[in-house]
């Protein structure tokens, strides 16, 4: 019996000593087998990394220029629109200083007053507009349309509370000028927006290989009644060494005059009309 109870506890000890061995390891002895967890601030570095050189940027990362664009054209993009703002506050600065005459188009608006507002009125030589309840109408000649808006804003005040009017420019039809001389298509043009003496010569055919292109001159009216000279050498403007900024005022007058080559056709022309008489005269 004894016996039997010892080989009991032997067989006991024998299997206790079997679990040890595969599960025995203790918590100390395991490898850590778990990922490093990055710190917040780990993260973030991550995040914010800048691009290997060359490296496309993500559309919204804008902290830097791609390198795939060209300087060149990221300059030219940014030329374009600078070119573009200028032109739009040139022509918005011509309408909104423009002074009106005859043959121009405005429209006069009155808020909530259909009654009292008009469109397409043609100014006449008169430089008079009728409107209702208005006798004698008004004088808009020399005035820009805010300043005829205003006008007729106290006009109507005797009749509506608080009357807001508008007055719009819809064709512009009394500036003009004149181009004369060695151009495609002299002549007298009307300026329906601000333009340079450049813009101007395009518009009447371009010089002709016979003007000289440096120089043209401008001639305008004073104050006074004299004509002044402005002298525009295009020349050097196409070749881009002075900045193309003369603009033409209301009445201006641009003449190209010949240059060396015209005045050897001009003397070309004395001498066959000079042989074609000595025909007739016998002589030679």
């Amino acid at each position: 019996m004894r016996k039997n109870k010892l080989v009991a506890i032997a067989l006991m000890l024998m299997l206790i000593a079997s679990v040890v061995g595969v599960t025995g390891q203790t918590p100390a002895d395991t490898p850590a087998t778990r990922q490093r967890t990055a710190s917040p601030a780990q993260d973030k570095d991550k995040k914010t990394k800048t691009p290997a050189t060359g490296e496309r940027l993500e559309p919204d990362d804008t902290a830097r220029t791609p390198t795939d664009v060209p300087v060149e054209t990221q300059a030219n993009r940014i030329e374009q629109i600078s070119e573009e703002s200028a032109i739009a506050n040139s022509y918005n600065n011509f309408f909104n200083t423009y002074k009106l005459g005859p043959e121009d188009v405005i429209s006069v608006v009155v808020f909530n007053q259909d009654r009292y507002s008009r469109g397409g009125i043609i100014i006449p030589p008169s430089g008079r507009i009728s409107l209702s309840l208005i006798p004698g109408g008004i004088f808009v000649n020399g005035k820009t349309v805010d300043e005829v808006a205003e006008i007729i804003k106290k006009r109507y005040d005797e009749y509506i509370i608080d009357p807001q009017v508008t007055v719009s420019l819809d064709k512009a039809a009394s500036y003009r000028y004149s181009v004369l001389g060695d151009v495609g298509q002299p002549g007298i043009r009307l300026m329906s927006h601000r333009m340079t003496v450049t813009e101007a010569l395009a518009e009447a055919g371009g010089v002709l290989n016979t003007g000289n292109k440096s120089k043209i001159v401008v001639f305008r009216r004073q104050p006074n009644g004299q004509l002044a000279q402005i002298p525009v050498n295009v020349s050097a403007i196409y070749k881009g060494k002075i900045p193309d900024n003369t603009y033409l005022a209301p009445g201006d007058q641009i003449i190209v005059p010949g240059n060396t080559l015209k005045k050897i056709q001009t003397i070309m022309g004395f001498a066959s009309i000079a042989s074609f008489a000595r025909v007739f005269t016998g002589g030679w």
